[in-house]
């Protein structure tokens, strides 16, 4: 290989990343942009009649929802241009903080029902808690490098934190957010290069958890009942389930058009929020059920694509636990509706109405856009360090798991 300084190294990467939307992946960026747009949309279409009959005015939802947008595309500027090294110094303030609002949720709250947010639900913890446990646990499993599979410095703790978030949160009560929070924690776990053997000993505790979880809380007990009752007889399915189903069928394969849902109009539950994509379903039909499908893996996809490519191993955690958390919470939501899983109040990110999860779900993509942003500067640096000759071990290789690969380059 020729030898080629470095300046000119880098004079080379600037321009191709200045025509790649300033350095950002193109294809996540393009990916984030429709749905958020597409959303917009629905949101509007499925908040009309409740903006009506709560404000007399069939705009104020969706112009709240553009305001949660400005404030969640303003806060992705920012992530997108933090410095991710700087996330092992904030990863403890962050998730003290997300635990402390969550405590005090608790004592605040008042009366006996359900303590889930702030402000009349404008600001829901439970959201925040999910990335902050994210970026905990990149940089704390980053930090553990080989004992991360050690029982005393790995295992253990792990258990000790996804219990201490998920015991705060199932306290409101949020069955699905303590469920996202430990499958979340497990992938990373699996991802960080843990062994397949303790990674199986967690699931099936997480499992075992789950079920008396599911058993032994009321809420738990109703929608797993439900949920079996509609699967042996559609009629016998919760109310939700039933009219989500309906909308469905109602738009068939071409949608009934766009603004012509009628389960909408005080028949499906919170159709803006938990039920946007049934009446995505009736409005768009099958082929936009589908789009909306697609457009989750899609990211996901590039998510992980991104995770792979990353230049170090926290970001790599990083990217992979957003994209996942992302990806998970809105197939589960999409599930839901369609009667194939018990009923869970996940919202569908990007698309369901609600400031919480779409800044916060924005502050995590502009992370993922940070990681990418880093990938052409990285190149060049291991262009100008194979130039001069350095060593082998300076590269670095496409493995599925950054854990195990580091290990085995160690032993080469």
């Amino acid at each position: 290989m020729t030898n080629m300084p470095f300046t000119q190294v880098r004079s080379q990467a600037i321009p191709r990343r200045r025509l790649n939307f300033l350095g950002f992946d193109r294809w996540l960026l393009i990916l984030v942009a429709v749905m958020v747009g597409l959303g917009l949309v629905m949101v509007y279409s499925a908040s009309w009649d409740v903006s009506w009959r709560l404000y007399q005015d069939p705009g104020a939802l969706v112009r709240r929802q553009v305001l949660h947008l400005a404030l969640g595309l303003a806060a992705m500027g920012f992530a997108a241009y933090f410095p991710v090294g700087w996330l092992r110094k904030l990863a403890l303030p962050v998730i003290v903080f997300a635990l402390v609002s969550l405590v005090v949720l608790l004592l605040v709250g008042a009366g006996g029902g359900p303590k889930r947010a702030f402000l009349g639900g404008s600001i829901q913890p439970s959201e925040l808690a999910k990335l902050a446990l994210i970026i905990y646990l990149a940089v704390w499993m980053e930090s553990k490098g080989e004992r991360l599979s050690d029982w005393g410095h790995g295992v253990l703790p792990l258990i000790m934190i996804i219990g201490l978030v998920g015991g705060l949160v199932l306290l409101q009560p949020d069955l699905s957010a303590v469920l996202t929070v430990a499958i979340v924690a497990w992938v990373m776990f699996y991802l960080a290069g843990a062994r397949i053997g303790h990674t199986v000993a967690i699931s099936l505790g997480s499992a075992l958890v789950g079920y008396f979880l599911v058993r032994l809380t009321t809420t738990g007990q109703q929608r797993w009942s439900d949920y079996v009752a509609g699967l042996v007889n559609i009629k016998e399915a919760s109310y939700h389930v039933q009219h989500s189903l309906q909308a469905f069928f109602s738009g068939g394969f071409l949608g009934r058009g766009l603004g012509a849902s009628r389960e909408k109009f005080g028949l499906l539950p919170a159709p803006h929020t938990d039920s946007i994509y049934a009446v995505v379903g009736e409005e768009l039909g099958l082929l936009g059920a589908l789009l909306v499908l697609c457009l989750f893996c899609l990211f996901v996809w590039r998510g992980f694509r991104i995770a792979v490519e990353s230049p170090d191993r926290l970001s790599m955690l990083v990217a992979c636990g957003i994209s996942f958390w992302i990806g998970f919470e809105g197939l589960v939501n999409m599930a839901v509706l369609l009667g194939l899983l018990p009923f869970a109040g996940n919202a569908l990110p990007f698309f369901s109405y609600g400031g919480s999860s779409l800044v916060v779900t924005l502050v995590g993509v502009g992370l993922i856009l940070n990681i990418s942003r880093r990938k052409p500067i990285e190149a060049a640096r291991k262009a100008h360090v194979a130039a001069i000759g350095v060593s082998r071990r300076d590269g670095r290789g496409r493995v599925s798991r950054l854990g195990r690969g580091r290990r085995a380059r160690r032993t080469s």
